[in-house]
């Protein structure tokens, strides 16, 4: 469930990119009237702002907020502004770049997106760096993260709630047999975590923990160091308990040395139109404090505006 706070009645698009317009001029810039229009639109509504700023005043709204605003607050508000398969594209570039590489950020996009959503990304990075993400994976990444990476980014996954009760059985074995065997990025247990739908998966990992005594996850467990059993047990988890998942991102982006802006940034802004309100719920039931209170006490100024106006904070 969502948290983004869209007014009953919203004025028209170009009203909104008048007012837009209007917090640019004069000394200063005014923020709080950026959050009070873009926090409270939603992707559709963005996208129309953004062209129909482009055709009234012949400048894209992402370079005139670019020069007007600055440091973590720029950033959250130029990503928020961007539809999210042009999010994800960009996120998914950076991440594969040599002083911003990220595993992590590549499996999550990979792994907690809709079949449909992942593909409109993928269509995006085509349109913007005119080549596929699925080639800069393999390029920017080697041995067993390249061989689940690859096929995760790939990947068109059925949606549906169907399930193979058999399938899931014969594929729980298959799983902790290469498992027992230490095999972690054997051919079989990669294809069936990157190629069968979320609610098939599901089944396989409660046949998993029914007939062998433990959750998969667990047994992911042999070496707590291992970087990519690290990174295979977070895919896991993204594929079925992404909220669980991203509560863990916050905590430690909130509560590690120091923030870290950009983890905080990337979920809030990529969770507000999907399933933030779980999120929130789940990291409320881990960590005894409320999202926004954690947040309020780790931010401030118009960057602390901009998140709180996201994960519902205040009134619309």
């Amino acid at each position: 469930m969502a948290t983004l706070k869209v007014p009953t009645q919203t004025p028209s698009a170009a009203e909104d990119a008048e007012q837009l317009h209007k917090a640019f001029q004069g000394w200063g810039t005014n923020e709080a009237l950026i959050i009070s229009v873009l926090a409270h639109r939603n992707a559709a509504q963005r996208k129309l702002i953004r062209e129909i700023y482009n055709e009234t005043y012949g400048e894209d709204l992402l370079k005139a907020l670019d020069k007007e605003l600055s440091s973590d607050f720029e950033r959250s508000v130029l990503l928020w502004t961007l539809t999210p398969a042009e999010r994800d594209a960009y996120l998914a570039n950076e991440a594969t770049k040599r002083l911003t590489s990220s595993n992590w950020v590549l499996m999550e996009i990979a792994c907690t997106r809709s079949s449909r959503d992942l593909f409109a990304a993928k269509q995006a990075y085509h349109a913007r760096y005119k080549k596929s993400l699925e080639e800069d994976v393999a390029y920017h990444t080697s041995g067993d993260f390249r061989k689940l990476l690859v096929p995760l980014v790939s990947t068109f996954r059925y949606d549906g709630g169907d399930v193979n009760m058999m399938l899931a059985r014969n594929e729980a074995k298959i799983l902790h047999d290469k498992i027992s065997d230490k095999d972690y990025a054997h051919e079989e247990l990669i294809r069936i975590l990157t190629t069968r739908s979320k609610a098939q998966i599901n089944a396989t990992l409660n046949h998993y923990n029914d007939t062998f005594g433990n959750a998969i996850n667990k047994d992911l467990k042999a070496d707590p160091n291992d970087e990519y059993l690290k990174l295979l047990r977070a895919a896991i988890k993204c594929l079925t308990y992404p909220e669980k998942h991203f509560a863990k991102v916050l905590r430690l982006a909130i509560n590690g040395l120091g923030t870290d802006e950009w983890g905080l940034t990337r979920v809030v802004t990529t969770r507000a139109e999907v399933d933030m309100q779980r999120i929130k719920e789940e990291y409320h039931r881990r960590n005894t404090v409320t999202l926004e209170k954690a947040i309020a006490g780790d931010t401030s100024g118009d960057y602390e505006r901009m998140l709180l106006a996201l994960i519902g904070h205040g009134d619309t």
